[in-house]
């Protein structure tokens, strides 16, 4: 459970009196001595994979289990095997965190992991567990959330230490090799945690038993109120983000800056709605600064995860299928209210990268792109001057130069390597008053570098289908068909979709796994893949009015309901009912990816407005009952929560077509689509509807569709054309 900082302060102040174990871990390294450090274990590791180990992650799928299936610690999956050999042996797990394209947990695997000394003495001490973030969530956030009470920080990799039943008592983020001022190294500390285990292992016992119990009562202490859901929530969530906005850079906030779409996108409705220009220039700034840094690809478009700086310069080069999902949608939605031509660029471009780079033969969408290739951060995007001068025209060159900000000195250096390129650029939008010649120029350099590009070594992509991120990205590649007219968009979100009801849906069991990758689906169950698929399959369902998905959506949320609500504190839980979890937690922060308590109580007010079911609207706003403390104490912690209270206090506009087929309905939800509207469905007459918008059918003539604009059971008279419905 994400907490704001005085629930962080509270849990922390608890979990103080649990540690109960004091840490001298003293530090007597110097820098060069780390950096030496560091170059010695870069030599090893580009020397080649270390050969004669094979451990249990080598039968894993994950592609970040894989990456480390050759170290010579002897790690196992997150599962009962290990548990049991560390109860039958009594000793504590070493647990790491983190994900394939993780940069830093790269680093700490050359550092520590392939070090031999270091694996002997984790393999004689610890029984050590190696867990992919992007498969088992739950697991992440349960121990990340006791790494952020005790330390203050968080990240990846995360590393935790636990009793042999899975009890938390010491953890941490990236720990180095060896010891710098204020840091302990990390064979210094397995050999303090190894010592207190043998000397004061009642101690640990006792800490880890009051960190269990001050977790678990911090758990049950946050219930939500039976009082009023007060739409006034929603206007401070954006009287915050605008306070936070930066007016030169746009965005929230400083460096690092994540683009969080769900911020931005809460202000567009804002926006939209109320008429508050200043709002929607903040998000108009903001998509403009965003696409014109190096944070967008400018020659192969999509977006990386961050920005290291303020500007939206330098990425982080990593690229995952949330942001760009989330991130299409957004500047849809903004080309759509300011008609602005390059945000629909943008969108095109980003959705294009998609189905080059990150989808699978079958139609699933791949995970994420990494950051480093041939060793170094950034090294497939970055250009230097010789590099381009090779791959274009003397007239081309200079365009390029001068339209993305060129130099020979370069703007971005990969201090994370011992030994970095020298005169990398980043690609940015540096002097966009280009001549039409000039911008034909643009346009054949551009292809000419996509080319070239394509001829390096790629960043490693993880190539394992997740339910929830598939969602998401459907549900953008659907809208955007549409409201484009682009029917390679639509078409890839039909396949996704085919793609996740065969590979992902246990329709007998009617259960919904969270993975996919060559041929096998895993065993877990969580809400977000529930909770986002249900969203992007109401895209999929207004953007076509195929009832199909409609039902699937219906047999979602009733699944969803029964495996995952609490049905006495409200809200859901984070993941199904499993034995290993010490705890269950429900999600309540909208970050740079939603909740999937946000999405959950959006997706079943979608469905409640176009189904007519109490029920789901009930579950809805038991949800947002649950997650009031936090809305109405830090609403911009919520952004995607407080839209979704603004659908329950708020009628939506129902836009029923009924036509004799939804082949002959297409002009009319096209014209639904190019109007942004905060809260609208789009529906047919078939499937699970509401009676009334059923009965509207009987309006329809026999090849000729009408649609009706209506606020409940009130409906304006029927539009028969694209031209009507606009008006």
């Amino acid at each position: 459970m994400r907490m704001t900082a005085q629930r962080w302060t509270r849990l922390a102040a608890a979990l103080a009196g649990g540690v109960g174990l004091v840490w001298s871990l003293k530090s007597g390294a110097s820098h060069a001595r780390m950096q030496a450090n560091l170059n010695a274990h870069h030599s090893a590791a580009t020397a080649g994979p270390k050969s004669g180990h094979t451990n249990r992650l080598a039968r894993e799928k994950s592609p970040y289990l894989l990456q480390h299936a050759h170290n010579p610690v002897d790690w196992y999956p997150w599962g009962p095997e290990a548990f049991a050999r560390a109860r039958a042996e009594d000793k504590p797990i070493f647990l790491s965190i983190g994900y394939a394209t993780c940069h830093w947990c790269h680093v700490m695997e050359r550092e520590s992991f392939e070090d031999e000394a270091v694996a002997a003495f984790l393999n004689a001490h610890f029984v050590c567990i190696k867990v992919d973030r992007e498969e088992r969530p739950d697991v992440d956030h349960l121990y990340m959330s006791f790494v952020q009470a005790t330390t203050g920080n968080g990240g990846w990799p995360l590393n935790v230490f636990l009793t042999p039943d899975l009890k938390p008592f010491f953890g941490g983020t990236y720990f180095p090799p060896e010891p710098l001022p204020g840091r302990p190294g990390f064979r210094q500390i397995l050999e303090q945690v190894a010592r207190l285990w043998e000397e004061r292992r009642g101690d640990i016992d006792r800490s880890a038993e009051e960190i269990a119990r001050q977790l678990g009562e911090f758990v049950q202490s946050a219930s939500g109120t039976t009082g009023d859901l007060d739409p006034n929530w929603i206007d401070a969530a954006v009287r915050t983000l605008k306070a936070a906005y930066d007016p030169l850079n746009g965005g929230f906030g400083g460096a690092p800056k994540f683009p969080r779409p769900a911020a931005p996108a809460l202000l567009l409705a804002h926006a939209v709605e109320h008429g508050d220009a200043e709002a929607l220039a903040m998000v108009t700034h903001t998509c403009q600064r965003m696409a014109a840094g190096g944070m967008y690809d400018q020659i192969g478009g999509g977006f990386a995860r961050y920005s290291v700086d303020e500007r939206w310069l330098v990425p982080h080069f990593e690229k995952m299928l949330y942001d760009n999902a989330q991130l299409a949608e957004l500047y849809l939605d903004t080309w759509l209210v300011t008609g602005e031509p390059r945000f629909e660029q943008v969108v095109r471009e980003t959705l294009d990268y998609v189905l080059r780079d990150m989808t699978g033969p079958e139609g699933g969408f791949f995970s994420a792109e990494d950051a480093d290739s041939e060793g170094h951060e950034g090294r497939f995007y970055c250009w230097t001057e010789a590099e381009l001068k090779a791959a274009l025209t003397p007239e081309e060159f200079a365009v390029v130069a001068r339209h993305y900000g060129v130099t020979p000195q370069g703007n971005f250096l990969d201090h994370s390597h011992p030994n970095p390129l020298r005169g990398l650029n980043v690609l940015h939008l540096a002097d966009t008053n280009l001549s039409p010649a000039e911008t034909q120029l643009l346009r054949i350099a551009r292809a000419k570098l996509l080319a070239a590009r394509s001829q390096r070594v790629r960043p490693l992509c993880d190539d394992k289908v997740l339910t929830s991120w598939n969602g998401l990205m459907l549900g953008a590649m659907a809208r955007a068909g549409r409201a484009l007219n682009q029917p390679r968009y639509l078409e890839a979100a039909r396949r996704c979709a085919a793609f996740l009801q065969t590979r992902l849906w246990d329709a007998a069991a009617r259960r919904l796994h969270h993975r996919w990758r060559e041929g096998e689906r895993d065993q877990a169950e969580l809400l977000v893949d529930y909770a986002f698929l249900i969203d992007g399959l109401l895209d999929l369902y207004e953007s076509t009015l195929d009832p199909v998905w409609l039902d699937w959506a219906v047999d979602l949320a009733e699944v969803m309901r029964e495996r995952f609500e609490d049905p006495q504190a409200g809200g859901f839980w984070q993941s199904a009912a499993t034995g290993d979890l010490i705890l269950r937690l429900k999600d309540d922060y909208d970050g740079a990816e939603p909740a999937g308590n946000s999405m959950a109580a959006l997706g079943l007010l979608r469905l409640a407005a176009i189904t007519g079911r109490k029920e789901f609207r009930e579950s809805a706003e038991r949800t947002l009952r649950f997650l009031a403390p936090r809305l109405s104490q830090a609403p911009a912690t919520l952004p995607v929560a407080a839209q979704a209270l603004a659908w329950l206090v708020h009628e939506p506009v129902r836009i029923v077509i009924a036509a004799p087929d939804p082949a002959s309905a297409m002009p009319l939800v096209e014209a639904a689509d190019r109007h942004y509207l905060p809260r609208r469905v789009i529906m047919g007459v078939q499937g699970p509807v509401d009676d009334f918008s059923r009965s509207l059918a009987a309006q329809a003539g026999a090849d000729q569709p009408v649609a009706f604009v209506c606020t409940g059971n009130a409906c304006l008279p029927p539009a028969a054309t694209a031209d009507e419905l606009r008006e």
